[in-house]
């Protein structure tokens, strides 16, 4: 029998010719997706794959210029600064439709001219995101045409001078300000923040040109600031939910923190009737220590279920200001405090914490606690028996020591301590 051998046409395409027939056809919805999951670099190189992609990332929303982008491999600072400057520059060029998201951030890049031509070329459109970190020289002069992206959504800046013209009105549709090694002045500081009246989010870090901070957002939700600041204030921030709080001691810190006889304590919490997690970072309880400490704030912290707080145990004024806080705090559930090892270590205690301090305080929510950097102080083991003798629903305390030197022998003391929780377990962990 003879097989009849059939033609295959010429024309048939080959399982090459298919498979870029199926990535020319992909929907436009699922070739959106796979571009944005793609680094900038990564997008431009699927213009090899088909005529159909060749101008696919032009259109791409979301552009981000960083360190995982930008790969370029030299050691002349000239020539990488020429690179990132044409890279930018080709891309905004070919660039076709809307711009949401723009970053621009390099640990090779420094303040030049040329970000004042792309921040003017944004300005132009309906930019949403914009994030500009400088990491090296000086600060760079934000250029003034910022300040009409009147869409901006989030806001991230680094090591930049601002100066807002005089006719700023604020960013009306601003919910996210991040400003990180920042030069300002204080006037244009609070008109920016009181200005833009959408704002939920605050993160601030490292500023200079002012030292008293005055916060006013009635819908911020989120705060997170370090620095050298002599002074903090809330105004019309009742939302606020989320707040971190780190301060660094300056020359001026001790002399500048008299407020009379309410104390830094009462007038720090009297706006901040909702908040649910705290973070008292570096100094920032020695702050709150200032002036007159009452047993309980005015207004108990009902909300409030999380607090970390790094203290100075062998500071008195730090030791009633953290009680006051605890008794203040009836629905507290988790609790960490992480001691000043080295302040610890060089200051003598001139008062002790009796046993009057302790009293007159359960909680009856608290569920974990961490402590860590101890060494086993006289007024440590005081906090931490204070502790476990008033939590009826304690589960579990973690101890981490600052050292191994006599870590033994405080621990043997730990497990002698009588626990209000059946279930309440010590658990140590290694220095």
């Amino acid at each position: 029998m003879s097989v009849m051998k059939q033609r295959i046409p010429s024309s048939f395409p080959c399982n090459e010719e298919l498979e870029v027939d199926k990535i020319s056809n992909l929907p436009a919805q699922i070739v959106d997706k796979i571009l944005s999951h793609l680094s900038l670099m990564d997008a431009v190189r699927t213009s090899v794959l088909s005529s159909k992609w060749r101008h696919k990332w032009v259109t791409l929303p979301n552009l981000v210029f960083d360190n995982q982008s930008l790969l370029i491999s030299s050691q002349d600072q000239t020539f990488i600064k020429n690179k990132i400057v044409n890279i930018v520059d080709h891309v905004l060029l070919l660039h076709s439709g809307p711009i949401h998201k723009f970053k621009l951030s390099h640990r090779d890049l420094q303040g030049v001219c040329d970000i004042d031509r792309w921040i003017l070329f944004l300005s132009r459109g309906s930019v949403k995101e914009f994030v500009l970190e400088i990491w090296k020289g000086h600060r760079y002069k934000l250029h003034s045409s910022i300040y009409l992206c009147q869409k901006l959504i989030h806001l991230e800046l680094f090591n930049c001078l601002l100066k807002p013209p005089l006719t700023f009105s604020g960013f009306k549709s601003l919910k996210s300000l991040d400003l990180q090694h920042i030069t300002m002045e204080q006037d244009a500081f609070e008109h920016l923040v009181s200005s833009c009246h959408l704002l939920e989010r605050l993160t601030l870090m490292n500023f200079e040109g002012f030292s008293d901070l005055k916060i006013h957002a009635p819908n911020l939700l989120f705060f997170d600031v370090g620095g050298v600041f002599e002074d903090i204030n809330f105004m019309d921030t009742s939302n606020l939910a989320i707040v971190s709080i780190g301060l660094y001691v300056n020359p001026g810190f001790d002399k500048n923190l008299t407020l009379g006889s309410a104390g830094n304590l009462v007038k720090f919490f009297a706006h901040l009737p909702r908040l649910q997690r705290l973070e008292v970072q570096s100094f920032f309880l020695k702050y709150l220590a200032d002036g007159k400490v009452p047993g309980r704030l005015p207004t108990p912290c009902d909300e409030l279920s999380f607090l970390s707080i790094r203290i100075n145990f062998n500071h008195f004024d730090e030791c009633l200001a953290a009680l006051c806080l605890l008794r203040s705090s009836p629905n507290l559930q988790e609790l960490e405090m992480l001691a000043r090892t080295e302040e610890q270590s060089t200051s003598r205690t001139v008062y002790n914490v009796t046993e009057e301090n302790y009293q007159n305080c359960m909680f009856n929510q608290l569920r974990h606690v961490k402590i860590a950097g101890i060494s086993g102080l006289k007024q440590e083991l005081n906090f931490i028996n204070f502790l476990l003798t008033n939590s009826p629903v304690l589960e579990r305390m973690t101890v981490k020591p600052a050292s191994v030197d006599g870590a033994w022998e405080m621990l043997k003391e730990l497990l002698r301590f009588r626990r209000a929780s059946v279930q309440a377990e010590i658990v140590y962990v290694d220095p």
